[in-house]
Formats: structure tokens, C-alpha cells, sequence
């Protein structure tokens, strides 16, 4: 089974919009036989995906540091604890073959970042996607425009970012 892994919003306070996007998207990823790998976890859009994938019958495993142990979704369908949270995003790409980030916040935008960086130092061989509902990512998107302008990312780099506006889109991209 192939495996994607999820990075999205543990946070309640954000539009619930975002929340219906992570359902739409784990229909289709679902559908199409992904397992999606997620942190594992109740809060916020986490909760979300481990509600849609309990529904779907899809395959979620959660990698959840052992001090989040009281957040932990108790659906999953398998459980990787961690002592770390630099060791969970290592664990949450562990074979997968892409990852992908949905809207979410400084924890999300940490996890894509750090997985551009060893796509370019060639220590991840997955794909990047992110799914830029309603420019969401489009502030980011023009940071590393703006990067490559100044000879900061080369354009072969910011080419294996890639950016779908829907979850069919996205998941299209990834096929291809």
C-alpha cells in the first residue's frame, strides 16, 4: 500500500473550512488505496482526517511523541510512538511516498520546510505536494519565487514543490 504522509492543523481555532478540505481530501486519497499517516492525534484537523479515515476504512497510522500520549486517536490503525518531535517528522516520512501539507500552522509549515530541505539534499525521495485551497500557501509560494530570484533555491529545487488547488488535483499530480 502506498502511504501519504499528512501534515496539517492540531489547532480548533481555525476555519472550519480548512477542516471540510482535509475531509475531501481523505475521501479521494482514500479512495484511490492511499494509507495516510498522520500525528495521530484528536486535536484540531488531525482529529478531522482520523474521523474521515475511521469512516472510510482506509489505513491511518499515527506517529505521536510519548508527552501527547493523551491526545492520541484510539482508532488508529497502527500507533509509532516517539521520545521527540524532530524524531516523529522523521518517522511520519518513513515510507511514504509523498507528503503533503494541507493549510495548518507553524508546526505544518515546519514539517514542509523541513522536508523540502532533504528533498534537496536528496534524503527524501517522495514527492511534496501542497493543497493551496484559496492561496492559502501563496504568500510561501511567492517567498521561494523570490528565493530562486535571487539565486537563493535553484528553479530544478522549487520545480519538486509542488501546488494543487483541490484534493483530485493534488492526488492527480502525485499519479503522474
Amino acid at each position: 500500500m502506498k502511504k501519504i504522509a499528512v501534515f496539517c492543523s492540531a489547532s480548533v481555532n481555525i476555519d472550519q473550512e480548512y477542516n471540510e478540505v482535509a475531509r475531501e481530501f481523505v475521501r479521494a486519497a482514500s479512495s484511490r488505496g492511499f494509507g495516510i499517516v498522520t500525528g495521530g492525534t484528536v486535536k484540531g484537523t488531525m482529529g478531522v482526517i482520523s474521523e474521515e479515515m475511521r469512516d472510510n476504512g482506509g489505513y491511518h497510522l499515527g506517529v505521536i511523541p510519548r508527552f501527547m500520549e493523551q491526545y492520541v486517536y484510539p482508532e488508529l490503525s497502527e500507533v509509532k510512538w516517539t521520545d521527540t518531535m524532530a524524531e516523529r517528522k522523521t518517522l511520519l516520512r518513513e515510507g511514504t511516498c509523498a507528503v503533503v501539507a494541507l493549510p495548518g500552522g507553524i508546526g505544518t509549515l515546519d514539517e514542509l520546510i523541513e522536508t523540502f530541505a532533504l528533498i534537496h539534499l536528496k534524503q527524501y525521495d517522495g514527492k511534496i505536494m501542497v493543497l493551496d485551497h484559496k492561496g492559502f500557501y501563496a504568500p510561501l509560494k511567492s517567498l521561494l519565487e523570490h528565493y530562486v530570484s535571487k539565486g537563493m533555491l535553484s528553479i530544478e529545487t522549487m520545480s519538486k514543490l509542488h501546488f494543487a488547488k483541490t484534493a483530485d488535483e493534488l492526488l492527480d499530480l502525485l499519479e503522474a
